[in-house]
């Protein structure tokens, strides 16, 4: 009896799996100080904004939530679709149905349940959107190379010259969210969430449809990979790839109905001046910088589509996986190739955290006093340059 005892207390016990929540609770503890140095560094961008926008009379809150596309959000988020103005001259008319519904109807939902202004409302959605989103590159940076280069990868980010587009009530954070966590599920292989999260993100911003090639990219790779090996296909990989662009594919669809026509939403954005030209604008805009001169903000942008092209090379290099690396990619093709406003440019690329990547791992491998130098000369940048976009320059973001 006393030998069968001690064979029981020898026999190894099934370890204990973490619930859900617990492991959404350890998770959240890792990305905290990740969390924490993010609201530092916008809240810094936030105060110097605050601030100089007082000194020349204008409340923050308006320069924070009703610049430039701001003020259309909030219209949609109020009135519904329908506004149509005039361009300059009179020579055409820009609609509203050029903005993706997510934001504006998620601002009109909050503010109906919370009624304190869909201004004030927009902005509680960026900022907790943007939150959630620096967890997201957290989550992915952490998964790829560990929790150095994650907190890094959050700091890069963060320090953007145009990351004062987070604090604003702009879509960018709300698509950059979903876009991290659909990432950081195709990664994981969690089909089902990867392929409803890119549809979100679809219904956020134009560019959104890169999410959704991230994910059929991903999903891709996995099937031919379970079918080299001779294992049983993947339903769910499959279902992630089909309902990836169904939210980019149905606002779509829905304007062309609207309109009365298969391509209006594409009409619409060539009102606006927006069309897809191969990159030809971008390199006229390239030769007159060479031959002529023009404001920083368009300098800047130059600078950072070179940037982002240079990062993108570094990324191959490295080998970074598919669908991250099909997300910049396509995220690129769409900024450069088309013909937008070049200064808002490094706007559309602001949700391209991936390309910070082999910076951050060169950074990871630093002495800690370079970090903290650099770290705070692009925060000099960062906080100088997104004050000076919101409050002194002319250009649109």
């Amino acid at each position: 009896m006393q030998t069968s005892h001690a064979v029981k207390r020898r026999l190894p016990t099934r370890p204990e799996v973490p619930s859900r929540r617990r492991r959404w609770r350890l998770a959240l503890e890792r990305a905290l100080p990740a969390l924490v140095l993010f609201l530092c560094v916008r809240l810094a961008g936030v105060i110097m904004a605050t601030l100089w926008s007082l000194h020349l009379g204008r409340h923050p809150r308006t320069v924070l939530g009703l610049a430039w596309d701001g003020h259309w959000y909030w219209h949609i988020s109020r009135y519904g679709y329908g506004l149509i103005l005039p361009t300059e001259g009179g020579h055409g008319a820009r609609s509203d149905l050029a903005f993706f519904p997510l934001f504006p109807g998620l601002v009109r939902a909050v503010n109906t349940m919370l009624p304190i202004g869909p201004v004030n409302v927009a902005l509680l959605i960026a900022w907790s959107a943007a939150l959630m989103a620096a967890w997201g590159v957290y989550a992915v940076g952490e998964l790829l190379h560990g929790r150095r280069v994650g907190m890094i990868l959050v700091a890069l980010w963060s320090l953007l010259p145009h990351a004062i587009v987070l604090t604003m009530a702009y879509a960018e954070s709300l698509m950059t969210a979903f876009a991290a966590w659909s990432i950081y599920a195709v990664l994981t292989q969690r089909w089902l969430t990867a392929g409803t999260l890119s549809a979100l993100a679809g219904l956020c911003r134009p560019n959104g449809l890169a999410v959704a090639a991230a994910v059929v990219a991903g999903a891709v790779v996995h099937l031919w990979r379970l079918r080299h090996a001779g294992a049983p296909t993947a339903p769910r990989a499959w279902a992630a790839a089909a309902v990836a662009p169904l939210g980019w594919l149905g606002y779509v669809g829905w304007v062309g109905l609207r309109t009365h026509d298969p391509v209006g939403y594409f009409h619409v954005q060539s009102q606006w001046g927006s069309r897809f030209d191969f990159g030809g604008y971008t390199a006229h805009m390239f030769k007159h910088l060479i031959l002529g001169r023009d404001t920083l903000v368009v300098h800047m942008a130059a600078a950072i589509v070179l940037g982002s092209l240079l990062l993108f090379v570094f990324c191959l290099l490295t080998r970074m996986p598919l669908p991250p690396l099909t997300y910049c990619a396509v995220l690129i093709v769409m900024a450069v190739g088309g013909t937008h406003f070049f200064s808002s440019k490094p706007r559309l690329l602001l949700p391209a955290f991936p390309l910070l990547l082999p910076l951050a791992l060169h950074l990871a491998r630093s002495r800690l006093r370079t970090l903290v130098v650099l770290l705070t000369a692009l925060a000099g940048v960062s906080f100088f340059y997104g004050t000076y976009l919101l409050t002194v320059s002319r250009r649109a973001l």
